[in-house]
C-alpha cells in the first residue's frame, strides 16, 4: 500500500539542515512551539473517526493525532549557519477491514475531514483483502480508557530562549578554538511529539514525548603537511529536557586516557576543549598495528555495535524478511530461538522502553500498547525478539512487545526498534580494573564509520579515540583502527563487563528504516566491556 498515494494535503515541507525532512512540515516561529491541541477537540476527533470506520465496516480502527515539533541550531566556529522550527499536525487513522489494514490520513483537523479520511481507509483496506493472502491477527491490547503520559523533564527545551542556545554554542566553538582548534561546529536538534492516540479497543492516550541531542565536531590541522584529524562529541542523545546541559559535576566521570564520561548531565564545553586537545594528539599518534587484540570498548562506542548487531537483528519484520529491500534481513532466523548462543554467560540483553532518560522510553506505543521490559538475551542464549500487536501470534505470544511507531501522523506505524541494552555485570568490576588485565589491547571510545552486511551477521566499526593497553596500563593513542567483527563470535568473546556504576547510554536520534523511510530514536546502555582476540584492521592506505 503506498500510503502517502491517499493524502491530500496543503503544507510544503521546510526541513532544516542535517535534519530529515519531517512529513508535510512547516516552518514557524519560535513561539509557536508551546502551543498544544485543546484535549476536547482531540476526543471530538478521535471518536468522529471511530464511529466512521465502524459504520464503514471496519472492525478494528485506530487514530493518531499528533503534533511534531522540532527544532535545531547550526553553528561554525563564530558564526551562526541556520535555525529552524519546523512543525507538521494532522491525523492518521489505521483500520482492519476485510481482513487487510488500511491507512489514510489527513492534515485538516475537523470531524468530516477525519470521518473522511477514516472511509477511505476502510476503502483501501477492502482493497487490499483481495489479494492479501491471510488475515491480520492482532494480539488483544486492554482499554486504558483517558490516560496520559510525558517524558519526566525538569525544563522544556522549547522553553528556553534561542538566544540563549545560540550563545551556548558559539561558546562552545570559542572554547575549542582556544584549545587549539582549527574549525570546529556545533549542533543542536530538539524534538517535541505531542501524541493523541484512540482506538475502538477503548484507549484514549495522551503523550508529550521530548528529546535532545548536542553534537559537534573538532578539527586540528597540521599546517606544514595539511593532514588534519577531527574528534566528535562524547555526548549521547537523550530523552530528557535542557537540564542535560546544565553540567553537574556529580555526573562527570573520570576515565582512564584522560577521558570524561558523562551520564544524565553534560558539560558541552568541557568536552568540546578536550576534543581539541585529543584531536592535536592524534595528529602524533602512530597508525595501529594490524592484529589480534583484547578491545576495551566504552559505552561510547559499544551502543552502536548493539544498535547495529543485536538491535536490528532481532526485529521480528526484519527476521521474517520484510525489511530486505532495505538495509537487509537477520541472521537471527526463528529456528535459533530458545538455543542459539548469542554470547557468552554474562551477555544479556534487554528491550526496554520504559528506562528514564532514554531515547525510546513511552508510556504507550502508537498502536496503544504499555511500554514494557523484556528479555532478548539471556546468559548468552537468544530467547525472544521484538514484536508488535499482528506479529506476536508468530512468536505464540498473548501480547504485544509493544514497540510500534511512526514519526508522524503521516506515516502508517510499524515495527521499531525499543531500547535495546547489554545489562552491567553483576560482581564489582571498574574500567581501571578491567584494564589492569590486559596485556595487549586497545581502548576504544566513540562512534566512527561503520560498515554491516545485509544479514547483520558481519560487521565493522571504527570509533573516535583508540588507546593502547600494554600490560594493564592505558599507553598513548594509536590511529588508522577498526575493529571486524562476526556477531555471535564477539559477544562470545565477551569476558567481562564492568558492574552498574559504569552504565550509560548511547544512542541514534534518526535511525532510519522502512519504504518511504521513517527516522526513530532509540537507546543502548552498556557498561564498559571487554571482548578478547578480535581482529583489528589499519584503516590507512598510502596513495604513492
Amino acid at each position: 500500500m503506498q500510503r502517502r498515494g491517499f493524502l491530500a494535503l496543503g503544507g510544503l515541507a521546510a526541513g532544516a539542515a542535517l535534519l530529515p525532512p519531517l512529513a508535510y512540515g512547516r516552518a514557524i516561529a519560535a513561539e509557536r512551539l508551546l502551543e498544544r491541541i485543546d484535549g476536547a477537540i482531540k476526543r471530538r476527533l478521535a471518536d468522529a473517526a471511530l464511529q466512521a470506520a465502524t459504520d464503514a465496516g471496519a472492525s478494528y480502527c485506530d487514530i493518531r493525532i499528533g503534533r511534531y515539533l522540532r527544532q535545531s541550531l547550526l553553528t561554525r566556529e563564530a558564526r551562526v549557519e541556520n535555525v529552524a522550527n519546523e512543525e507538521s499536525v494532522g491525523a492518521g487513522v489505521r483500520v482492519v477491514a476485510g481482513g487487510a489494514w488500511g491507512f489514510a490520513a489527513t492534515n485538516r483537523l475537523d470531524v468530516d475531514a477525519v470521518a473522511r479520511a477514516a472511509r477511505q481507509a476502510v476503502a483501501i483496506a477492502r482493497a487490499n483483502a483481495r489479494v492479501q493472502a491471510e488475515p491480520v491477527r492482532l494480539a488483544p491490547a486492554p482499554a486504558h480508557g483517558e490516560v496520559s503520559w510525558r517524558t519526566p523533564i525538569a525544563r522544556n527545551g522549547m522553553e528556553v530562549p534561542i538566544r540563549d542556545k545560540l550563545e551556548l554554542l558559539l561558546s562552545v566553538n570559542a572554547a575549542a578554538m582556544e584549545a587549539g582548534a582549527s574549525f570546529v561546529n556545533s549542533r543542536m536538534f530538539l524534538v517535541n511529539e505531542q501524541k493523541y492516540f484512540a482506538s475502538t479497543d477503548g484507549s484514549y492516550i495522551d503523550q508529550d514525548v521530548h528529546r535532545i541531542w548536542v553534537p559537534f565536531t573538532v578539527t586540528v590541522v597540521d599546517q606544514a603537511s595539511g593532514r588534519f584529524r577531527t574528534r566528535d562529541g562524547l555526548s549521547a542523545p537523550m530523552g530528557m529536557g535542557y537540564e542535560y546541559l546544565d553540567a553537574d559535576p556529580a555526573q562527570r566521570v573520570e576515565l582512564p586516557g584522560g577521558v570524561v564520561a558523562y551520564g544524565r548531565s553534560y558539560d558541552m564545553r568541557a568536552d568540546a576543549v578536550a576534543a581539541a586537545r585529543q584531536a592535536r594528539e592524534k595528529l602524533k599518534a602512530p597508525s595501529v598495528k594490524p592484529g589480534r587484540y583484547d578491545l576495551v570498548i566504552d559505552p561510547s562506542n559499544l551502543f552502536l555495535t548493539i544498535h547495529e548487531n543485536v538491535g536490528h537483528p532481532l526485529e521480528l519484520d526484519r527476521v521474517l524478511g520484510y525489511e530486505a529491500n532495505y538495509a537487509g534481513t537477520s541472521f537471527a532466523t526463528l529456528d535459533k530461538r530458545g538455543t542459539f548462543r548469542w554470547g557468552s554467560d554474562i551477555v544479556n540483553f534487554v528491550a526496554d522502553r520504559t528506562q528514564p532518560g532514554s531515547l525510546g522510553a513511552v508510556g504507550y506505543d502508537d498502536e496503544g500498547v504499555q511500554a514494557k521490559r523484556w528479555d532478548l538475551v539471556r546468559d548468552g542464549i537468544l530467547v525472544d525478539y521484538q514484536s508488535i500487536r499482528d506479529q506476536a501470534h508468530i512468536l505464540g505470544k498473548t501480547e504485544s512487545d509493544g514497540c510500534c511507531y511512526a514519526d508522524s501522523w503521516s506515516s502508517v506505524q510499524f515495527q521499531r526498534m525499543p531500547n535495546v541494552s547489554l545489562q552491567p555485570g553483576k560482581a564489582p568490576l571498574t574500567v581501571q580494573e578491567m584494564i589492569a588485565g590486559v596485556e595487549n589491547g586497545l581502548y576504544i571510545h566513540g562512534r566512527g564509520s561503520y560498515s554491516i552486511d545485509q544479514q547483520r551477521y558481519n560487521a565493522q566499526f571504527g570509533g573516535q579515540l583508540f588507546f593502547a593497553i600494554r600490560n594493564g596500563q592505558v599507553q598513548g593513542l594509536v590511529e588508522d583502527a577498526a575493529y571486524q567483527i562476526r556477531t555471535p563470535e564477539f559477544w562470545n568473546a565477551c569476558s567481562a563487563i564492568c558492574d552498574e556504576r559504569d552504565y550509560r547510554l548511547g544512542g541514534s536520534f534518526f535511525d532510519g528504516k522502512g519504504q518511504p523511510s521513517q527516522v526513530s530514536a532509540v537507546s543502548h546502555g552498556a557498561a564498559t566491556a571487554r571482548f578478547d582476540g578480535q581482529n583489528v584492521i589499519n584503516t590507512a592506505r598510502s596513495l604513492g
